[in-house]
């Protein structure tokens, strides 16, 4: 067992909303000191902070790992390097692969890929119904027992509003969390950006920003009818935020999400046609993009993820119409979030909240926080360090990037995953 001692460090505390100089000491795989006083015992490794942050590593729910089926795109090993590079401890896996998974064999595969192949922790979700088709409803009881953490279809909502309810009862009776993407399918469908102006002058096809408020409604009506745990993955407009508060206020289990190019990104990047700014949801206007700014910093959408979605260039190089949707985002998610913190919306304690501590506690992990017994998953970084990104540097095996050569602030200097460095110079 290994002593480990982070001296002259900034002490980013998302439970106690704390942001100090202090010191902390890992024994293992796990924090036993932490605050001013502490001193290292002889026989301690000693890694001098230098002043910088070091936080709970980021619990990132929603990360598409394209096996099996694509593994051409992203592969478990490119997956976690590029957490780790990112610093993101804990990556939490989406089911639409090919096939989906929706079966405790399929599922014992990908545990079995990621534990060979992955830095990180990996934590896989699996489908609600089978195939995603939205039909028929998954053996959750047998997939829940066989490691899955919460269930979705992803972005295919299920419209039959009869197995989804059915699929919210059985996931009630055995505590399981659904996890929801809230778009109206019939308003959404062959939409490339959301509707308005910047549509219009472009000539694509958009989606009214109520077709989310709509799918939200609907949602939180049958949360009421079933008593469910309930996550959305994203909230992306002014919209729907009444909505969900009220949800909220009036004592339903629910909790929302958002993608950090949501945050950090409107619909007038797309510029012409820049296809790698196609997003799902699409990317909303300036009005939206500030109010989901606020609803975080303020606790109401709960959230911060990368939405992680590897395409290959084939996928992206094509017509906007036509391209596939997504963007990467493991390596990119602390940088852009660090938008935030450098435009004085939202505070480092805050941010963490929303990047660690809140993910740990929807899925029940002890993580997502600085105190004695916790994990050692830890993120070590330099907040105000200046860089040009180069999307050729990735480490992702795709490099479908907004911020290809955009100008950012914020490095990983280490990432430690149960005690052990996985990123970063000694």
């Amino acid at each position: 067992m290994t002593t480990t001692f982070f001296a002259n460090a900034r002490l980013i505390d998302p439970v106690a909303l704390t942001d100090a100089i202090g010191a902390l000491m890992v024994d293992g795989d796990k924090i036993v000191a932490i605050g001013e006083e502490i001193q290292p015992p002889k026989d301690a490794y000693i890694v001098d902070c230098g002043g910088h942050c070091l936080a709970p590593g980021i619990i990132d729910i929603g990360v598409k790992v394209s096996e099996p089926g694509e593994r051409h795109k992203e592969s478990f090993r490119s997956a976690g390097m590029a957490a780790a590079a990112g610093g993101v401890t804990t990556i939490v896996t989406r089911p639409d692969t090919l096939p989906a998974i929706d079966t405790p064999e399929t599922l014992e595969f990908v545990e079995r890929r990621a534990q060979l192949d992955a830095p990180v922790h990996v934590l896989p979700m699996a489908a609600l119904t089978k195939g995603r088709a939205g039909r028929e409803m998954t053996e959750i009881g047998f997939l829940q027992d066989a490691g899955a953490v919460a269930f979705t279809d992803c972005d295919r909502v299920v419209t039959d509003t009869k197995v989804f309810s059915r699929a919210l009862t059985y996931a009630r009776s055995l505590d399981a969390l659904v996890i929801g993407h809230v778009q109206e399918p019939g308003l959404s469908e062959g939409a490339a950006v959301t509707s308005g102006k910047f549509a219009s002058l472009r000539g694509l096809p958009g989606v009214s920003p109520l077709a989310e408020r709509m799918a939200l409604d609907r949602d939180i009506s049958l949360l009421e009818m079933t008593g469910a745990r309930y996550h959305v993955d994203q909230i992306t407009t002014a919209r729907a935020l009444p909505a969900l508060e009220r949800a909220k206020r009036n004592g339903l289990q629910i909790t929302a999400g958002i993608g950090v190019h949501h945050l950090t990104l409107n619909e007038l990047d797309v510029a012409d046609y820049r296809t790698f700014f196609k997003l799902k949801p699409p990317l909303r206007s300036e009005d939206d993009r500030l109010a989901v700014v606020t609803a975080v910093a303020e606790g109401l959408i709960d959230i911060i993820s990368s939405m992680h979605t590897p395409q290959d260039e084939e996928s992206k190089r094509l017509p906007f119409e036509e391209a596939a949707s997504g963007a990467v985002g493991l390596e990119t998610l602390l940088p852009a979030a660090l938008r935030l913190y450098h435009s004085e919306a939202i505070d480092l304690p805050r941010l963490f909240r929303a990047l660690s501590r809140n993910p740990a506690r929807l899925l029940g992990l002890p993580a997502g926080r600085l105190s004695e017994g916790a994990p050692a998953d830890l993120v070590l970084f330099d907040p105000d360090a200046p860089f040009q990104l180069d999307r050729t540097q990735l480490l992702s095996k795709s490099k479908n990037t907004p911020f290809d050569g955009a100008r950012m602030q914020g490095k990983v200097l280490g990432t430690w995953v149960a005690g052990a460095r996985i990123w970063g110079q000694p």
